[in-house]
């Protein structure tokens, strides 16, 4: 059976993945004659990454070492591989992961400055050095994607109460060091990260995306 296609959405929290990649999802569903794709996210995703998720993303998780954040991250991306991603795979379908180890080397590599090298290390060590096929990377304006995501959780707080403001609450240095980490992995690797910067529309993100994917599609390897 011919191996999955694993596609990854990365960028700030702000940037509109979570819509894109519900837009996507639903014209995979449609026009791609690959079957249903599997969605999920991390953190999250599991029983497990639900758990680590509400961890560190909880803005009472006050004190956490840069390290132990980035070990959290981990420990989730190895079970999220372990019980999702892999076996969907190679079961050929297409998986959809809301961020990926780009996130980790963004956030904690760039953000927290731990540098790409224990990051790509890691990954290395414990995710067998699982890569993506492709991933799509929004960068609309820092200043855009920040003042979206600090509304949007101050809104789910009310609503839900469920609070996942931990990282909202850095400082701007932070989220211009996560923003220029992410643009050094895209100049990077060019060949697997489609960059779409700049505040489009959404209709205009969703174009560049199903444009990026469908060249993709029938570019699958064997197990």
């Amino acid at each position: 059976m011919p191996r999955g296609l694993f596609i990854t959405i990365e960028g700030l929290d702000g940037s509109g993945k979570t819509t894109q990649i519900r837009r996507l999802a639903a014209w995979l569903r449609d026009f791609a004659p690959h079957g249903d794709p599997i969605v999920t996210r991390q953190p999250g995703g599991t029983p497990t990454g639900d758990r680590i998720r509400a961890l560190v993303l909880d803005s009472r998780s006050t004190g956490l070492a840069p390290m132990a954040e980035m070990a959290l991250m981990f420990a989730d991306r190895v079970q999220a591989i372990a019980e999702v991603i892999q076996p969907a795979l190679t079961e050929g379908k297409i998986v959809l992961c809301d961020r990926f180890t780009d996130s980790t080397e963004a956030y904690q590599g760039g953000g927290r400055q731990l540098g790409s090298a224990p990051v790509l290390e890691l990954h290395r060590l414990v995710c067998s050095n699982l890569q993506p096929d492709l991933t799509l990377l929004l960068l609309p304006s820092l200043e855009s994607s920040l003042e979206r995501a600090r509304r949007r959780n101050q809104r789910d707080i009310a609503k839900t109460g469920h609070d996942e403001n931990r990282f909202e609450q850095e400082k701007d240095a932070f989220y211009s060091r996560v923003y220029q980490k992410y643009r050094e992995i895209a100049a990077r690797e060019p060949a697997r990260v489609v960059l779409i910067e700049g505040d489009l529309s959404i209709e205009d993100v969703h174009e560049k995306i199903v444009e990026a994917v469908a060249r993709r599609l029938p570019v699958q390897r064997s197990v």
